[in-house]
């Protein structure tokens, strides 16, 4: 049977999208991802079977909620964001009491007004990055300050502590949030456009004076400015035609995101220069999770930890499949050894003094800071690769 076919941001392909487009006006749409997703689409019988289970569930359900990304179902080959997984996680530990629709892709919002969303209860469940998050919850943001949890182990070490939930779950919480599971993916880059260098950024030095966009993040911006480049604020959406213009000259995102937001015709080069996480978080609403019984906060808390240990062991395979993909589309992939990290490393550390302000006024002190430090190095149960 043929599989889904998608391009390289996850979407369907033509005609495959006709085909889906017309299966969602035949079917409903969270039968139609489903269905795809399982191979079903190009079979009529296979999909109404599909379309079948999904609305006995949801007939049976005592209540259907709606789970929002911004990423299609097909990106997750190469962003394992793993939310259909979790769909189904929600659905079978709660033994049916929950019924799951999906809405990928950004179909509803992205960014910090799908946050929004979340907080004032217009839906239950959504996916997001940490950076995006900070913006309701600055707390959050300490996961940017470099190399101290940007590698993955560390960063899953720190996120399943109990230091972090402490200083940050708390005054999430107190936003209107609940943290359900954190999404790994792997360390920002930096990924420069076609054009700029003879070869792959190595060293801080590289990328002195270069345009180097970054999100609203405050401490990003602070990031590259003491790497020597000029930090230069651009909204996601407007990321590639800015990349393409000249507007600005290199970017920070995973790998895995430069694929499947259609990174691979702009530039020349990625490095994986492991400074800062590239993570992912799914919250719900706090009052929705408040309003359950103990026995279905108890399953929603049980499937969150299960797609969570389902996105670690995603990791190696989703890296594999993106690296190989921007090989093949000419963009090369750099690791550095580990005398050009260390120049990193000591040029825009956390252990500058040039932190400590942020420290004290996200962590509350230094001294919490440090107890959160030494929290990267004990796991917890939970192992993902981080050769990135």
């Amino acid at each position: 049977m043929r599989g889904f076919i998608t391009n390289d941001s996850g979407a369907p392909s033509q005609p495959e999208r006709r085909l889906f487009m017309g299966t969602v006006a035949k079917f409903g749409f969270t039968a139609a991802v489903v269905g795809a997703v399982g191979g079903a689409l190009f079979s009529e019988s296979a999909m109404a079977a599909t379309a079948k289970e999904e609305s006995e569930r949801e007939n049976a359900a005592e209540s259907t909620i709606v789970l929002a990304t911004g990423y299609t179902l097909g990106a997750s080959r190469a962003y394992p964001i793993m939310q259909l997984n979790f769909k189904e996680n929600l659905q079978n530990f709660s033994g049916g009491r929950l019924y799951v629709k999906l809405a990928p892709g950004g179909q509803l919002a992205t960014g910090g007004a799908l946050i929004s969303m979340v907080q004032n209860g217009s839906i239950a469940i959504a996916q997001h990055s940490l950076s995006n998050l900070s913006s309701f919850a600055p707390e959050a943001d300490l996961v940017n300050i470099p190399y101290w949890c940007g590698e993955n182990q560390r960063l899953i070490n720190l996120v399943t502590s109990d230091a972090w939930r402490d200083t940050v779950h708390h005054k999430v919480e107190e936003r209107g949030f609940k943290v359900l599971s954190y999404i790994c993916i792997d360390p920002r880059t930096v990924a420069v456009r076609e054009g700029l260098l003879d070869g792959p950024v190595r060293v801080p030095d590289d990328i002195s004076g270069i345009k180097f966009r970054v999100p609203s993040s405050q401490i990003l911006q602070q990031v590259y400015r003491l790497a020597g480049a000029n930090p230069t604020p651009v909204a996601w959406g407007e990321t590639s035609s800015a990349i393409k213009q000249g507007v600005a000259d290199a970017l920070d995102p995973s790998v895995q995101a430069l694929l499947v937001f259609g990174f691979t015709d702009v530039l020349s080069s990625i490095s994986t220069i492991q400074s800062v996480p590239d993570a992912q978080v799914y919250t719900c609403n706090k009052a929705w999770f408040d309003s359950l019984d103990g026995a279905l906060q108890d399953a929603v808390m049980q499937a969150s930890d299960v797609t969570f240990r389902e996105n670690l062991a995603k990791v190696p395979a989703a890296r594999a499949y993106a690296h190989d993909q921007m090989r093949l589309a000419g963009v090369e992939v750099y690791s550095l050894s580990d005398e050009e990290k260390a120049q990193w490393v000591e040029r825009c550390g956390h252990q500058l003094p040039a932190w400590d302000e942020t420290k004290r006024e996200l962590a509350g002190s230094l001294e919490a800071f440090d107890k959160l430090l030494a929290a990267t190095e004990v796991q917890n149960g939970y192992f993902v690769d981080s050769n990135a």
